[in-house]
Formats: structure tokens, sequence, C-alpha cells
């Protein structure tokens, strides 16, 4: 699977959990409910793959880890061309 397939199963799942975590709070409510909630869309992809729902769970947990690390380092490297203006 390429790292293209992978960012549009994660931003797949991602539209998903907006609609059906619109009204969740994520302070409050356990990670294993919000989990639960997006399970429908997991097994979707999951047969679509023919992967697990644990395969597709961990590749989206792997690939938005990722996504946020380079958000950071972007991030930081533009606060660093900044100081040195």
């Amino acid at each position: 699977m390429t790292r293209n397939e992978k960012i549009k199963i994660a931003e797949r799942i991602n539209l998903y959990a907006d609609e059906k975590l619109k009204n969740v709070d994520k302070q409050v409510v356990p990670i294993s409910i919000q989990l639960d909630l997006l399970k429908p869309i997991m097994e979707e992809i999951a047969a679509e793959y023919g992967k697990s729902v644990s395969d597709i769970f961990i590749l989206y947990m792997d690939i938005n880890s990722e996504l946020q690390a380079e958000e950071a380092k972007k991030k930081q490297e533009k606060e660093i061309e900044f100081d040195l203006k």
C-alpha cells in the first residue's frame, strides 16, 4: 500500500470521525467508546483492502502520527526562519 493510499484512508476515517464525533465531548467520553463509533468505517475499509480492523486501526494511527510529526517539523522550520529575519 502506498503512502498516498494510507493518507487517503486516514482522511476518510477523519471525515467520518468529524461527522460521528461532532457532538461527543472528547474530554469526557472514553476513547474506547469513541473508537466504537469509528468501527463501522474501519470495518468497511478493512473489507475493501482485505485487512483486519486492527490492521486498519494501526495504519490509521501510524499515518496520523507521521503527518502530525511532519506538520510539527514544518511549523518549527517556519519559526526558525522567522527568527532569522
